[in-house]
């Protein structure tokens, strides 16, 4: 018990492990930002799609006018898109995690996911801004998409693979300290590439000229926390278990067999860890309801109702991102003071709150710019309470030896929630206004809130050992 005690995390193996969390936090902080406006640009230009009240004159008498229909329109496939993601979260990423459980190579089970799904994500990454049709656009977002599923899972299970469950809230924290790291870096990067391009050209560029080179700045630092996970972090070589199951005699690998059914047996989760389960689940639905929509239609709202440029509204985002990197390490030690569940409602109370009393800012312009920068600073606070200690009580929920396929579900429940929120709530803002985001994103936050409350179990467990890991030399 006296060694269980002196139990730490491994902060430097755990860090070098966030990298590839970080590729994938800057890839999608940036597509939040940038691929909305555009989808608005090449969708507003449209006779097909502005023009749809004409073909449905009903709509137009429903809702108030033609204007009105085609905003909605071009809102909601706005929402339709920027979801395809969710949806191949949802069909592949439990897939993928459970295939990489059963991954048997000599880097590893997760790490020859990186290894392909990186490069091609951060190939088609690059093409996004630069395609003249909407077909061809199209075509680059929904391989961007495919290939990013086929790694999320792998990425996210690498650090509970290495970390024992006691200490897998303080690691989600280090990991989504990265995370943030790649958000922050995302929604700067336009500044970034502004200043660049300004040092280069001895004048600021156009709006929006720097589209194209922040797509390729992304892709780079992408490919440069590949490089760091694949010389830094050593998974046990998956080989060996394969190997020597293959070498066992018959009769121990009878007793194998039937001990590996009792093992089945034994991960069927009781009535009551189900019940958890699911309302955890629902938990992050409703969480990821609110959230996902805020990230997707930020950009625009800034844009629309506050009349802020793309790159000055990613900046916005940026302080988001900064708090939440800053809070993510204490929201991971509260976690284990107070306990999981305690923690993630006092982070679900607080948003709610934060962005409730921004909306009521609507009609009291001078307020505006303070609440917006405490909203978004305590906001950033709030989410890292939520987010640094989801992921561990799901995991815990389960067995060790369930790391992938319960990474799987919270990633079906949370990219569902992403498939249904901003298709709502993109139609809802194109129709009534931009300021409709801060109503429905509370709601949806009251909703995950009254979930949570019926969560049990998913707190750590003390007595957990370690797994055996190590560095590259």
């Amino acid at each position: 018990m006296a060694e269980q005690k002196k139990l730490k995390l491994n902060y430097k193996l755990t860090f070098l492990i966030g990298f590839g969390f970080m590729a994938s936090s800057i890839a999608w902080s940036v597509y939040n930002a940038y691929v909305p406006p555009i989808l608005d640009e090449m969708l507003s230009a449209s006779p097909a799609v502005t023009g749809i009240a004409a073909k449905l004159p009903w709509l137009a008498t429903l809702f108030g006018g033609s204007d009105v229909v085609g905003a909605g329109v071009v809102g909601g496939l706005i929402g339709a898109i920027m979801v395809i993601d969710n949806i191949f979260g949802v069909i592949f990423q439990p897939m993928f995690g459970k295939i990489s459980d059963r991954t048997h190579s000599r880097l590893g089970k997760r790490k020859p996911y990186l290894l392909f799904g990186i490069p091609a994500s951060a190939l088609f990454f690059i093409l996004i801004p630069r395609m003249p049709y909407i077909w061809t656009l199209m075509l680059c977002v929904i391989c961007f998409n495919l290939i990013m599923s086929l790694w999320r899972s792998p990425v996210v299970a690498l650090m509970p693979d290495l970390t024992p469950p006691s200490l897998r809230s303080e690691g989600n924290a280090v990991i989504n300290l990265m995370g943030g790291l790649g958000t922050l870096l995302g929604m700067g990067s336009g500044m970034i590439v502004i200043a660049i391009m300004t040092l280069f050209t001895g004048s600021k560029p156009a709006t929006d000229a720097e589209r194209p080179y922040v797509f390729v700045f992304t892709a780079v630092v992408m490919l440069i926390c590949l490089l760091v996970v694949m010389l830094t972090v050593k998974e046990p070589d998956s080989r060996l278990k394969k190997t020597a199951q293959a070498n066992m005699a018959a009769q121990e690998m009878a007793d194998a067999k039937r001990e590996e059914k009792q093992k089945l047996k034994d991960l069927k989760l009781p009535k009551e860890k189900k019940r958890s389960l699911i309302f955890m689940l629902l938990t992050l639905f409703f969480l990821f309801n609110g959230s996902d929509t805020i990230q997707t239609f930020f950009t625009l709202f800034a844009k629309k109702e506050l009349g802020l440029d793309t790159a000055t509204a990613t900046i916005l985002m940026g302080i988001f991102a900064l708090s939440l990197m800053i809070f993510a390490i204490p929201a991971g030690k509260l976690g284990q003071k107070i306990g999981r569940k305690k923690t993630i409602m006092i982070g679900l109370g607080g948003a709610l709150l934060l962005f409730t009393l921004f909306f009521l800012t609507k009609e009291l312009p001078s307020f505006q710019k303070v609440m917006i920068f405490i909203a978004l600073i305590g906001g950033g606070a709030c989410v890292a309470l939520v987010n640094i200690n989801t992921l561990p009580v799901v995991l815990d929920i389960g067995t060790p030896e369930q790391v992938g396929t319960f990474t799987g579900y919270y990633y079906t429940a949370t990219f569902s929630a992403s498939i249904v929120g901003p298709i709502l709530c993109g139609t809802l803002c194109g129709s009534t206004g931009y300021w409709s985001l801060f109503i429905y994103c509370p709601i949806a936050f009251a909703l995950s809130l009254l979930c949570m409350t019926q969560v049990r179990h998913g707190e750590a467990d003390p007595n957990a050992k370690a797994p055996d890991v190590e560095l590259e030399a």
